[in-house]
């Protein structure tokens, strides 16, 4: 048995701690300034509760921050401030940038291990993924507090920041696609054409993120599609929409431009591409209609 602490037992945290606690470990929580919906699902996990973090601390071999991305510093500085040196779990949705600063942070007191989920909250028959980077022995440990769970490990090499790099990667395209979906739909429906527009994306293909192979044809129309976002942003400042999401989308196509018709490339000459071709598009004026706009 080993014994874990766990900030915090939220939605997430909660459905973890009740996997660790399934699985014969011993979770602790420090239920000081959290609210009444997380001791009930602390409870729920069967985590017991700790009246301070350094008792916790104190009795701990892992340690889990699973909190809101803009609070995994300050959680991690909190551990550190108490010696903690066992193993420090960070499983945010953080960039690799930041997940970097709290290993240096951290150390030399304990061993990070950078850290990501992906699905919803793991239980009953509901699995998720757990990405996991760093120390070797490190992640032996943590994936072992997993064996035979609704949390299934994966591992990425030993460099911390490569798990929370794959979640910034799938984030960015999962969250920006719906919101984008949100924005497209509010478009749709200030015209009246809602149901048209779904109609339609009910016959599109939507493994996009899925076939990367595609991505030297999107290169190669990227000269066209680049103004057609322009429009697309003049069309939402119109409907009193925000328009950000569509002039950086130009934006981005912009980096290709000096691929058109080139169906030819490569996946890796497209992909490099994005980071070596950073001077953007210079926008086409929009033309006041005379109608009321609003600016993302």
């Amino acid at each position: 048995m080993t014994v874990v602490t766990v900030l915090h037992p939220g939605a997430m945290g909660a459905a973890v701690s009740a996997e660790l606690v399934g699985g014969g470990h011993e979770v602790l929580w420090v239920p000081k300034e959290r609210s009444a919906e997380t001791r009930r699902r602390a409870r729920d996990a069967r985590a017991a509760a700790c009246d301070s973090l350094g008792e916790a601390l104190s009795r701990s071999a892992v340690v889990l921050s699973v909190c809101p991305p803009q609070a995994a510093e300050d959680v991690a500085t909190a551990v550190a401030a108490h010696g903690f040196d066992g193993v420090y779990v960070d499983v945010n949705a953080i960039s690799p940038q930041r997940v970097q600063r709290i290993a240096e942070g951290i150390r030399p007191g304990s061993v990070v291990v950078d850290g990501s989920v992906f699905g919803q909250p793991p239980g009953g028959w509901r699995t998720a993924r757990l990405y996991l980077a760093g120390c070797v022995s490190a992640v032996d440990l943590v994936a072992s507090l997993f064996t035979d769970t609704a949390l299934h490990v994966c591992r990425v090499g030993d460099v911390v920041g490569s798990a929370s790099a794959l979640k910034m990667a799938f984030a960015s395209y999962q969250k920006a696609a719906r919101t984008l979906a949100g924005v497209a739909h509010a478009l749709a429906d200030a015209h009246g054409v809602g149901e048209q527009l779904t109609a339609e994306a009910e016959v599109m293909v939507s493994a996009v993120l899925a076939d990367p192979e595609y991505l030297p044809s999107v290169a190669a129309r990227a000269w066209r599609w680049a103004p057609e976002m322009e429009e697309v942003a003049d069309a939402l400042r119109a409907a009193g929409l925000p328009a950000d999401m569509a002039e950086a989308a130009g934006t981005v196509l912009s980096c290709w431009d000096g691929d058109r018709g080139q169906y030819g490339l490569t996946v890796a000459e497209v992909l490099s591409q994005l980071r070596s071709r950073t001077a953007p598009r210079e926008k086409a004026p929009v033309i006041d209609q005379g109608l009321d706009s609003k600016s993302g």
